[in-house]
């Protein structure tokens, strides 16, 4: 056996002379990734709520209709856009209910994006491990208000208004008229932040592994 002095001298040998401490890594790769996707997936949404292109009547009609905002012509040359001038201007209570939902999605999803790029700022420890898993919580609570208000908004296909330029219409079914590429991003950008909070929960810099492997003596 190796008395403890030894033992001290074999463990100081395993380390060059002069050696320097090793620097803390300023985020795991996970880390980063997940705070890159999380700001890419907001914009994407942002984007999507703020389109007038979720509804595209047929032909050269004069008006598309979006969550948010609506076009005054054609959806191809669409130089003047309006969005409703109060709340209660929006033509249906499910798209009124929709665009509450992604509202409050979205802006759940703008603080948890924040939260993730705190947390990689962060360093390791546990405040680390707490931000990420706040943030964590927060984007998959924004995915399901979003998923839901994007599941709502298809009920107000069989409003009044939305009947008028797309025959044959009803909830579900847009009769005529085509689903605009707003809509469809929208989807997509919901479908790609179930996976924020899967990410959260291996961005921190010293994370432990559930199942750690043996060591081999």
């Amino acid at each position: 056996m190796l008395s403890r002095p030894g033992a001290e001298r074999g463990a100081g040998a395993a380390r060059p002379a002069g050696s320097l401490p090793r620097r803390p890594r300023m985020c795991s790769g996970v880390g980063c990734f997940w705070a890159l996707l999380s700001a890419a997936l907001l914009a994407a949404c942002a984007s999507a709520f703020l389109s007038p292109a979720w509804l595209l009547p047929p032909g050269r009609a004069a008006a598309s209709f979006g969550l948010l905002r609506r076009c005054a012509e054609a959806p191809r040359g669409c130089s003047g856009s309006a969005g409703p001038g109060r709340f209660g201007d929006i033509p249906s209570g499910s798209w009124q209910a929709s665009a509450a939902l992604c509202a409050g999605g979205g802006a759940l999803l703008a603080l948890g994006a924040l939260l993730a790029l705190v947390a990689v700022l962060l360093p390791a420890g546990a405040c680390e491990r707490r931000a990420c898993t706040l943030a964590g919580y927060v984007q998959a609570a924004a995915v399901f208000i979003m998923a839901s208000g994007l599941l709502v908004y298809p009920l107000g296909f069989n409003s009044a208004t939305v009947k008028r330029f797309c025959e044959n219409s009803d909830i579900y079914y847009a009769g005529d008229c085509q689903i605009g590429w707003g809509y469809m991003l929208a989807i997509v950008g919901v479908m790609l932040s179930v996976f924020l909070p899967f990410f959260a929960k291996y961005a921190p810099k010293e994370h432990i592994s559930p199942t750690p492997i043996p060591t081999i003596l």
